[in-house]
């Protein structure tokens, strides 16, 4: 048990080191303290251009790989065998990843919203939910204009995905990953859904193709 948890513990520490607050600094700026406040890829791109949010958005899908794919595969410290499989480390270490995105130890637990680090997990784990996940995130954004809602749609989508698409027998790990990932995603995104019901939500006018072509 203790190198289970030592290993979700460096899947926090990885998911921790959040992309736009490091380039932020290599700037001089605090994203946090721009635009929506919010740490994350959209945030980046309103507030600071598109090649500062690409650039966040790799390192924030990098360490979800990592915590996913290569934290597992490390050797135990404290003993000869792990108590669970690779795969279910593998998703313990991911989520870990994200939580540790959306509240980084390194920055005061402020961190982004968790969708580039979940993208990165789910592409470890389940790549096969990857290409819906993207098709509903862009027909929800290209429609709605709403990155925040395609986000969240998106997430919600994966718990389909994952029991539709996967093996059978489904792993249980990969269902407590699906369930526990959109709800995470659905928490972080409560704010935008408040300003959803408000009215109030930033629009990317630009994406919502679908509805200028009427």
């Amino acid at each position: 048990m203790l190198d289970l948890a030592w290993m979700i513990l460096l899947g926090y520490l990885l998911g921790s080191l959040s992309g736009s607050l490091l380039l932020g600094r290599l700037r001089g700026v605090d994203i946090r303290a721009m635009g929506s406040g919010n740490a994350g890829g959209t945030n980046a791109l309103r507030s600071v251009g598109w090649m500062f949010a690409l650039a966040v958005v790799l390192i924030d899908i990098a360490k979800g790989v990592a915590a996913a794919l290569a934290v597992p595969m490390l050797p135990p410290l404290f003993g000869n065998s792990l108590p669970l499989d690779t795969a279910s480390i593998g998703a313990l270490c991911g989520l870990a990843a994200v939580a540790g995105h959306v509240w980084p130890v390194y920055f005061g637990f402020r961190g982004g919203k968790g969708a580039g680090t979940a993208v990165g997990v789910v592409a470890v784990i389940a790549p096969w939910c990857i290409l819906p996940l993207v098709v509903v995130w862009l027909v929800t954004l290209l429609g709605t204009g709403f990155v925040g809602l395609a986000t969240v749609v998106a997430g919600l989508s994966l718990v389909p995905a994952m029991w539709l698409l996967g093996p059978e027998p489904l792993p249980p790990s990969f269902g407590i990953l699906a369930i526990v990932l959109a709800g995470l995603l659905l928490f972080t995104h409560r704010s935008n859904l408040a300003r959803l019901r408000e009215g109030t939500e930033n629009r990317f006018e630009k994406a919502r193709v679908i509805k200028r072509r009427r």
